[in-house]
């Protein structure tokens, strides 16, 4: 008996350590030597504004630069359920940036999720999309990267608790999910609609937003783009469960994604308005493949969906008409010289019965717009509109949202509304007192 249990001690010994020998050379990945940080003029300057190009796409700045921070200079807080992640430095900085960095080190971290050090990077940066870049776009971003100003800038320490602060465990997270290769094409479609899917699938990481997540943080691939979270606000569905009044058309998504507004559909707020900010200098041609494979990815529309966005209207403004709340009252004071009747850009509004913030499960894109308002769009005819958050108080707001869902939105009412309320209020609060802090505050920056 002795002897059987030191046998099968032994085993498992021997399965313990062949086990933590298989997880270390998972896990592990080699340092690239650094170089001395490349002259800004050996670039070719096509290849650097097409690279320029590129990071608008991909929303870099966004994410890598602050509140009153220099551009790409890092220490922007990601939230996530297992703790705040922040993004890195990505000037050519030699000390804290990518400066030290060779190009193939640049492609080893969008393809695999690895730093030049060796070390694994958190899945906040997007690495599940950037494998699909090609090699040509991967130059091209390394050439406008290594062309910005210098910033000697270092992010603060991640705040994940143990065992999540060790890297080592990201390469399973990356054997489950992280999956290398280009993005199929389907010659049917036509060359338009493959760039709009190369795009939309790699760099621009629309579905890094878009796609709910499953409880290790990553993309649900039975759910692609059937709505997700970030920053306090909910990102819509784009496949056929969106719950947009009216079908986007990819001539409707093309006019969103280049003026941040549509008459059948509102205006870009929140992170979506940083990503429109972006595409605003983007070729049309990559804006338009963008919105041709979205609006292919959408679906055929239900039966509620087909009719013209004025038939919508009219038919949603009659039953609000009869209805008699406490929102009604504030509806007629405060929105409908706006939102009804022909008022001219920026003063006239979407028609609240074509908004898919009233048609939303979800009541918080809704309350943050009420709340902080429409700011106006330097250089744009775009619709403003002036927040209400000191004007109007929690009760006021329940009893408004709740007129606009029955009566505009015609869908059941929300479930604890209250609560979503008292929450959108404190993240308006937050975001008011970031704006106004100093310029070192590690909150999201301007596009």
């Amino acid at each position: 008996m002795a002897r059987q249990l030191r046998f099968i001690t032994g085993i498992a010994a021997i399965v313990l350590v062949a086990g933590a020998a298989v997880g270390v050379a998972v896990a592990w990945r080699p340092q690239i030597a650094a170089i001395a940080p490349p002259r800004p003029d050996i670039f070719d300057p096509d290849i650097v504004k097409r690279g320029r190009d590129l990071a608008a796409i991909g929303n870099c700045n966004t994410c890598h630069t602050v509140q009153g921070g220099a551009n790409y200079t890092g220490g922007l807080p990601v939230p996530t359920p297992f703790g705040t992640i922040f993004s890195s430095n990505i000037t050519p900085d030699a000390e804290t940036g990518i400066g030290g960095w060779p190009e193939e080190a640049f492609v080893r971290a969008m393809r695999s999720g690895v730093a030049r050090d060796g070390r694994h990077l958190y899945p906040t940066f997007p690495y599940d999309h950037f494998t699909n870049v090609s090699d040509a776009d991967d130059r091209a971003l390394y050439a406008f990267l290594m062309t910005r100003q210098p910033v000697h800038a270092s992010p603060p320490a991640n705040q994940l608790a143990f065992p999540l602060n060790y890297r080592p465990l990201i390469a399973g997270w990356k054997l489950l999910y992280l999956r290398g290769g280009e993005v199929p094409s389907d010659p049917a479609k036509g060359a338009e609609w493959n760039r709009g899917a190369y795009l939309v699938e790699g760099l621009a990481h629309c579905g890094a937003c878009h796609t709910p997540r499953n409880a290790l943080g990553a993309e649900r691939v039975n759910a692609q783009f059937a709505g997700g979270e970030v920053d306090n606000w909910h990102a819509y569905a784009l496949n056929d469960a969106s719950h947009a009044p009216v079908r986007w058309t990819a001539e409707a998504l093309y006019a969103y994604l280049r003026h941040g507004w549509h008459s059948d559909h509102g205006t870009a707020r929140g992170p979506m308005a940083e990503v429109v900010g972006n595409l605003a200098d983007v070729a049309d041609s990559d804006v338009r493949a963008i919105a041709v494979y979205m609006a292919d990815i959408s679906g055929a529309p239900p039966p509620d969906r087909k009719r013209p966005a004025d038939a919508v209207a009219q038919s949603a403004s009659a039953d609000a008409a009869q209805a008699n709340t406490a929102g009604a009252a504030i509806y007629a004071a405060a929105c409908a010289s706006c939102h009804e009747g022909n008022r001219a850009l920026p003063y006239g509004g979407v028609n609240l019965a074509l908004s898919t913030a009233v048609a939303s499960p979800d009541p918080r894109n809704l309350l943050n717009i009420v709340l902080s308002g429409v700011g106006a769009v330097a250089g744009e005819r775009s619709p403003i509109m002036p927040g209400f958050a000191a004007s109007i108080d929690d009760a006021q707001m329940v009893a408004l949202a709740s007129y606009l869902r029955a009566g505009f939105g015609k869908r059941p009412a929300w479930n604890d509304l209250d609560k979503a309320v008292r929450d959108a209020r404190a993240a308006q609060a937050t975001s008011v007192a970031a704006r106004d802090a100093p310029a070192d505050s590690r909150q999201r920056g301007t596009p």
